[in-house]
């Protein structure tokens, strides 16, 4: 080869080597970074079950087993803040999730992977996009808060997933559509891992998900964040304590966490000098007697309210009976027993004896006390969601004019009109068919009730509508 032509060769070498390919090199120029190399399963690690992961024509192919607990695949390198992308196809018949800012400890639950999931779910649900905290508290985020997310996942296909987690905040799209919008800080950092569920059938043996073009971005979050649809709800576990967007949309805590400023007793004019404790965040009525209002008795709101939007979290002790009562007219009752209005129970399903009284489960955690049962509205062919003993549970109580509406964990659990003549018919075969008009007065008092036994509150909030 002459000096020319051998000349010429080395300056086309030298452009190829800088010039930036189609794939790695554009996007770490962007900030992107693979977290799969499309060969090996380099820079990942399995963790607790035994399911069968492989790389096949630049996928990751998870492959469910029989007789294994839920199994993950998982970076070794933990992210905090971060945008993560993509793709997946899950086979229709499986359960699957990417879980991110999850960690395995050894002396937690002997090292079972727990933290955020974004789930994957090609049944009728249609919760994917959703988030779950894994072998935590479970459904942090259901899509019965986000109907037009349930739309978004495209069964037997391709899949494109996005994550953004960014201090407390945490979104979720699939295929372009917002799918969750969540405010937590319980956990700030872990491992991104991709999810083969557990199986209980030979049927779902041996079924695939596959994972695809997977990239993370940790550096200029904000300046590459997706706007943010405004019809898709969100959803705050900060405790007392309110996101901007929440004083935007006229939330306000109705609880500060610290005083009783706010609140009295419902047959009193100031608040009980005990019995109910304050301490770290959180309001507890404290274990007497089992009886109802027999110890220092229920609180109620100062303010009164007729349409609002009431959201709080519980805690019950095991056996625990108690409630949240609106539209309280304290003067009914000035006698033994709970001050009048209508009531979201809370009781212990399992172990309390007035579960099984009543009609129908009508005075069951989560039911409008004594008149309507509460179901799982949003996902008809499932039970309510109740987190059990000793766990924090939501409850959200909507009241729009003569509509109202209890969630249990973020899922539906009654609906009905206090005007209307069903709701007059139930209550003329229920306990509170001795008051007049009973259900339907414009406006009362918020209650949080005593009834003997040990329950704790926070992070209570309401916001009014006009």
């Amino acid at each position: 080869m002459n000096s020319k032509f051998k000349w010429l060769a080395i300056v086309a070498l030298m452009i190829a080597l800088v010039q930036p390919t189609e794939t790695f090199a554009q996007s770490s120029k962007d900030g992107w970074k693979s977290l799969f190399n499309g060969e090996n399963l380099k820079g990942w690690k399995q963790l607790n079950g035994k399911a069968d992961y492989s790389v096949v024509n630049g996928e990751i192919v998870g492959t469910s087993k029989m007789g294994t607990p839920n199994s993950f695949l998982c970076t070794k390198d933990m992210y905090s803040d971060f945008i993560l992308e993509f793709e997946v196809m899950v086979d229709p018949i499986l359960n699957s999730g990417v879980q991110f800012r999850s960690n395995s400890f050894k002396d937690h639950n002997k090292g079972r992977v727990h933290g955020y999931q974004f789930e994957l779910d090609p049944s009728a649900r249609a919760f994917s996009g959703g988030i779950f905290d894994e072998a935590r508290r479970g459904w942090i985020y259901p899509l019965s808060l986000n109907e037009k997310g349930r739309k978004a996942f495209k069964n037997g296909q391709w899949n494109a997933c996005r994550i953004e987690a960014i201090g407390n905040s945490i979104k979720t799209w699939i295929n372009g559509i917002q799918c969750a919008n969540l405010v937590d800080d319980m956990t700030a950092s872990g491992f991104i891992g991709l999810q083969v569920h557990s199986i209980g059938s030979k049927q779902k043996d041996g079924k695939q998900i596959k994972w695809r073009n997977i990239r993370i971005k940790t550096e200029g979050l904000k300046e590459s964040a997706s706007l943010q649809d405004q019809e898709v709800r969100e959803m705050s576990y900060l405790k007392n304590q309110l996101t901007e967007n929440e004083k935007r949309n006229g939330w306000r805590l109705l609880w500060d966490g610290k005083t009783s400023n706010g609140w009295r007793g419902a047959k009193r004019d100031d608040f009980p000098k005990s019995g109910w404790q304050i301490k770290d965040g959180v309001l507890t009525v404290l274990a007497t007697d089992g009886g109802e209002s027999t110890g220092p008795g229920d609180i109620v709101t100062t303010d009164i309210y007729s349409n609002f939007e009431l959201e709080l979290e519980f805690n019950i002790t095991e056996g625990a009976n108690s409630g949240i009562k609106y539209f309280v007219d304290p003067n009914l009752n000035k006698g033994a027993g709970s001050a009048i209005g209508c009531e979201f129970q809370i009781l212990d399903d399992k172990k309390h004896p007035d579960a099984k009284k009543g009609t129908n489960g009508n005075r069951t955690v989560g039911s409008l006390y004594d008149l309507i049962t509460a179901e799982n509205y949003s996902v008809k062919e499932r039970k309510k969601v109740f987190k059990g003993i000793g766990n924090w549970n939501k409850a959200r109580i909507v009241v729009k004019g003569g509509k109202v509406e209890h969630w249990l964990n973020n899922i539906k659990a009654l609906e009905y009109d206090r005007f209307s003549h069903m709701f007059r018919a139930l209550v003329a075969y229920s306990k509170y068919k001795k008051w007049d008009n009973f259900g339907q007065w414009p406006a009362g008092h918020i209650l949080l009730q005593d009834h003997g036994d040990t329950v704790h509150f926070r992070s209570i909030k309401i916001r009014e509508f006009n």
